[in-house]
């Protein structure tokens, strides 16, 4: 059990928001990085999933807070902070 179907979650939420094409969900690994040398986003992109992570969860970042720097190092972390931040919206049932 544990985390991995939110870390599934949050790496299609990945691929969507951020239009990339030409990855799937098993082309990214949990424990890559995403900025830099790992999956290659940049702050737009950090940006962008912030949003879609506000939307999604509920969650609020400050976005001068220097600890997002870790919670978006990989999938595994983000679903970490998700697990502990996220605002119960009801029935996440539309998944699909």
């Amino acid at each position: 059990m544990g985390l991995a179907p939110l870390e599934t979650e949050l790496k299609k939420l990945i691929i969507e928001t951020l239009e990339l094409e030409d990855i799937s969900i098993d082309d990214i690994d949990s424990n890559e990085a995403l900025f830099n040398e790992g999956l290659g986003l940049d702050s737009i992109d950090a940006l962008e999933l912030g949003v879609a992570l506000h939307n999604r969860y509920g969650i609020k970042l400050e976005s001068e807070a220097e600890e997002n720097r870790e919670f978006f190092a990989s999938v595994a972390r983000l679903a970490v902070m998700v697990d502990s931040r996220r605002v119960d919206q009801g029935s996440d049932d539309e998944v699909a």
